[in-house]
């Protein structure tokens, strides 16, 4: 005798009804959709902190290096805090409300430090105000990201991950026009515009994503589940478990992709950390129209990213963002060569394309390494350590030689520092197997 079916409640659609996204060549486009707005409510944020921030600190501090050191520590507390914070997101992700509690509840009690920033008088509360909310902030970052491995398939991340960092070139954009059209007129009006729309677009994203999580959530392919099965020992205890499995030997090519994610995220960072104030010192803007500097990159970023995406998933991720590294040199050389606004901006539009190809590729690479689809939030977490490594000695490495040397080198000393980044990729690439470059082989 067949079994009954149970019955729903009044007003109720069945589970079973709805439609449920299956692995394969169709991409999720509404989840990615819904992703891509909750990934870009949080940089918003983070686009507005790195432009304004060293400013802030510009009052206390006429060292670039100790600006650059702050604004980079500031993200060194993903290091301590998204390990076990990933991989409590990993348990929640196939549970009713997945990973949605985290990102919200991270995301109000962040808006906070952030909005009281500027109403700091004195150095002591600058500086609680700037590490309060970088700490919060960093702790649920990695969590958000990860959402797109929860409903896309694997076959197709390279392509989500495309019209994600499409939409977070649009967070520079909103940035920069804050910086050019509030700024210069309320400071405190300015910070208290991007945690508003960050609470106002993860909403969005929570009620038409998130409250069908487990409607929409991608099916645990064949593959895996019988993988777990015959593979009991690939269950891990502890976040530090995974950290150890991936880490296992020198050679492992998951830590040298690391190495690689440290020195790009370093030098990006470094650069949008300290635009501003190069701004103002070589180029002789205002606060307001050196912060604008990052409009054109955003603009450029946004063109090309679907492009480079679908390349990157034909041809491979670990080759495209060495290609792109080459590009990001090109940029810097032409930048220190052309110290004029028109060369700048034209440099900025280089290296943002370079750095386009590796925010694309950098973390579905680290994913496809990944012993089972079960641990993906803490292998953002390797990523997030690599990254926000590179993050916090970045900009106190760049800034030192700057330093040593004077502002007008910066472009020049930074395309050393990328120098090698691009021998690490190089060595990657004829090491590591590239699995989007085997598919498509295929």
């Amino acid at each position: 005798m067949p079994e009954t079916p149970p019955i729903s409640p009044p007003g109720a659609v069945s589970m079973s009804a709805l439609p449920r996204p299956a692995p394969g060549d169709h991409m999720n486009r509404g989840a990615v959709l819904w992703v891509t707005l909750a990934v870009f409510a949080q940089e918003a944020v983070w686009n507005f902190y790195d432009t304004q921030v060293p400013e802030q600190l510009r009052h206390y501090f006429s060292s670039a290096g100790v600006v650059g050191l702050i604004m980079g520590l500031d993200h060194s507390w993903g290091i301590f805090t998204q390990p076990s914070v990933g991989f409590l997101s990993d348990k929640l992700a196939r549970r009713r409300t997945g990973r949605w509690p985290i990102v919200l509840i991270g995301a109000a009690v962040a808006t906070v430090p952030f909005v009281l920033i500027p109403w700091a008088t004195n150095l002591p509360t600058l500086l609680v105000c700037v590490v309060g909310f970088a700490a919060i902030a960093n702790a649920f970052k990695g969590v958000t990201e990860t959402l797109v491995s929860d409903y896309v398939a694997p076959s197709n991340r390279s392509k989500a991950q495309g019209f994600i960092k499409a939409g977070v070139s649009l967070t520079i954009v909103v940035s920069s026009l804050i910086s050019l059209l509030v700024v210069d007129r309320s400071l405190r009006l300015a910070f208290a515009i991007p945690p508003l729309l960050m609470l106002i677009m993860l909403g969005l994203s929570w009620a038409f994503l998130g409250r069908r999580h487990t409607n929409m959530l991608l099916p645990e392919e064949e593959g895996e589940r019988e993988g777990a099965k015959a593979a009991p020992e690939q269950e891990f205890a502890s976040p530090w478990a995974v950290l150890k499995d991936a880490l296992r030997s020198p050679s492992s090519p998951t830590l040298l992709l690391m190495v690689g994610i440290f020195c790009f995220a370093g030098m990006w960072s470094a650069l949008r950390s300290l635009m501003t104030p190069y701004g103002t010192q070589v180029l002789g803007l205002t606060r307001g129209e050196a912060a604008g500097l990052a409009l054109p990159r955003a603009v450029a970023f946004l063109v090309c990213v679907l492009p480079i995406a679908y390349a990157s998933n034909r041809f491979g991720q670990l080759r495209a963002m060495r290609y792109g590294v080459g590009l990001f040199i090109a940029g810097l050389l032409l930048g220190f060569t052309v110290p004029t606004v028109p060369g700048t901006i034209t440099s900025m539009v280089l290296c943002s394309l370079g750095y386009t190809s590796f925010a694309v590729n950098a973390l579905v690479a680290l994913w496809n390494l990944a012993p089972t689809q079960k641990v993906l939030g803490t292998y953002t977490t390797l990523y997030t350590i690599a990254s926000a490594s590179g993050m916090a000695l970045g900009p106190a490495i760049l800034g030192t030689t700057i330093d040593l040397t004077r502002w007008r080198y910066m472009h020049l000393n930074a395309a050393v520092f990328a120098g090698v980044t691009f021998l690490v990729f190089t060595r990657l690439v004829r090491r590591a197997p590239d699995r989007a470059a085997d598919r498509a082989a295929a």
